[in-house]
Formats: C-alpha cells, sequence, structure tokens
C-alpha cells in the first residue's frame, strides 16, 4: 500500500516554464503518469519530452522515453479529456494561488504545489476556498509527494528512494533527501515520503500525515522531520502519543536559530517565545518520539525506534 499517489495515479501540471518542464520531464522518466500540460496561452499545442529513463536496465522497462502532453487552456478541460486525478504546481508565485484554486474547483484528488514565496494573505484566501471541498493539498513550498518505484510528483532526485516500510513527513526538503537517503542505506526503505512544506500557511498539516500513515498496513514507522516556527509539531506530538501505534522517529532544525529572525523557510522563525527547537524536541521526547540530535543521526534514530 502507499499514502497519496501510487502507480494508478494520473497528474497534469499547471506551469511549463523551464521549472515545469525539467521536474516533468524527470517525472515522466521515473515513470509517473503525467498526463497533460495547463497553460491559458499554449491550449491546443503539444509538450514534447524525451530522455532517459530511471528504469534503464530494467526487464521489461525502455531505457528511453518520448512524450507528447497535450496541452489545455483550463484544469477542467485536461481533467475532462484525461482522467486526471492530480496535480503539480509551478506557477510562479503572484499566480500560484489562483492555480490551486483551479486545480480544486476542478476536483481533483491532490494537489501539490512545489512553488515558492507564494504571499501568506494569498494562501490564506484558498485555505478558506477550500473549505468543504475533498481536495488534499499538499504544500506550498515543497518537495512533493513520492512512492517509490510508483509516482514521483514534485522536485525530489528519484533515485534516492527505495521502497521499504518507513513513512517520511517533513517541512524541510532537504532534510527529507536526507532522511530518505540514511533509510536507503540502512535497507528500511519507504512506503512514501510527503514533504508538506515550510510556509506558515499549507494544504496538509503532519497530524493528517499521521494519522494516514497510521492506518497504512505496509508502513511500520514514521520519520517526522520538523524546524522553528509555529507549533506544527507540539500538535504532531501530542496526536503520537494520543494516537500512534507505530514507532515516530525525528528530528528539529533550527537549533541554533536567533529569536525573530527567519531562517530559510517562511514559517522558520521563533517569535514571542514560541516555536524553539527545545520545546518541539521536549515535546518529541515527552511523546516518545526518539529524536535524533543532528541530521546525520535521522535513520539510526529511525533503527532505534523500530527496536
Amino acid at each position: 500500500m502507499s499514502i497519496l499517489v501510487d502507480k494508478s495515479t494520473r497528474v497534469l501540471v499547471q506551469g511549463l516554464g523551464n521549472t515545469g518542464q525539467f521536474h516533468t520531464g524527470k517525472a515522466i522518466a521515473y515513470g509517473t503518469q503525467m498526463v497533460a500540460g495547463v497553460h491559458p496561452t499554449r491550449a491546443g499545442t503539444t509538450l514534447h519530452l524525451e530522455g532517459e529513463t530511471d528504469q534503464s536496465g530494467v526487464p521489461g522497462r525502455d531505457d528511453t522515453y518520448a512524450v507528447d502532453l497535450p496541452v489545455f487552456a483550463t484544469v477542467r478541460e485536461a481533467v475532462a479529456e484525461t482522467g486526471a486525478d492530480a496535480s503539480v504546481i509551478y506557477v510562479p508565485p503572484p499566480f500560484a494561488a489562483d492555480a490551486i484554486m483551479e486545480a480544486v474547483a476542478a476536483e481533483l484528488d491532490l494537489v501539490v504545489a512545489i512553488t515558492e514565496g507564494i504571499p501568506v494573505a494569498d494562501m490564506v484566501v484558498v485555505k478558506r476556498y477550500m473549505e468543504g471541498t475533498s481536495t488534499r493539498l499538499i504544500g506550498p513550498n515543497c518537495p512533493g509527494v513520492i512512492t517509490p518505484g510508483e509516482c514521483k510528483i514534485g522536485i525530489m532526485p528519484g533515485y534516492i528512494h527505495r521502497r521499504g516500510r518507513i513513512g517520511v513527513v517533513s517541512r524541510s526538503g532537504t532534510l527529507t533527501y536526507e532522511a530518505v537517503h540514511q533509510l536507503t542505506q540502512l535497507d528500511l526503505g519507504q512506503t512514501t515520503a510527503v514533504g508538506i512544506g515550510g510556509d506558515p500557511v499549507n494544504g496538509t498539516s503532519f497530524v493528517e500525515v499521521l494519522n494516514l500513515f497510521e492506518d497504512d498496513e505496509e508502513t511500520e514507522g514514521v520519520i517526522m522531520i520538523g524546524e522553528i516556527g509555529g507549533t506544527a509539531e507540539e500538535a504532531a506530538a501530542e496526536f503520537v502519543a494520543k494516537e500512534m501505534t507505530k514507532p515516530v522517529a525525528g528530528f528539529i532544525a533550527g537549533t541554533t536559530a536567533p529569536p525573530g529572525k527567519r531562517m530559510g523557510h517562511a514559517g522558520a522563525i521563533v517569535s514571542g517565545g514560541k516555536g524553539t527547537a527545545e520545546a518541539k524536541i521536549a515535546a518529541m521526547s515527552d511523546a516518545g518520539i526518539v529524536v535524533a540530535d543532528t541530521p546525520s543521526g535521522m535513520g539510526e534514530a529511525m533503527r532505534r525506534a523500530l527496536g
């Protein structure tokens, strides 16, 4: 099993600039079913992508790919013609909120917003717009979602992932890759890795992803990677203590960050005495989460948590 995406997921891409085209090609190379592009001024054209697959040398898999993706004016048209059930967004920040809401209006199951720098006020509007809908938003300002060997939506390097038994959920893109690589090196592998993004207003929380992993029969343990700012990690720790039956390991980035200074992500800031690394580590430890002292220890922390 997996959470959020699998080999049957059909994905369209919103935003066909250099970044969108590059990562769409990488997703196709990984084996993801990319079925369409959406761009209002390129409707009726096709986007030609070709290259080497990530499955080169695997029996039954082609070494190269060549795909012509149809481009539609709207998400609704793309869904009607291709049966897409997910979207990945590389639209520039000033227009990204509208792109998210367009995907929600088309009733997609999953929207993954990679875009960094979307104004917080715009995301507040998006969150209100999404109330009562069935669409799940991952991000923004996130690396995306991957189920190893089946589907990759986002910007993560596919080759470091291996199918396995550990779920990964993280606010940090770079630390997601580090945790995944360590799990692969330890032969633990991953069921699904989810980057929820580092912005103060995002679509899916730690608690929601932890709940999905708790219900996933294949996931035997979870690594949760947080950072300074906000109270999401404390809420997650409370959920782990009360609801999780599976072992959880974790790490908090930003232990040396000075108060009032934003570190990397828009949400990574200690303000008003809240959101400190110390408070988050204490909450996680009290909940029974095995917390790594350094990023290089995340995989070992997971192994200790598994017993």
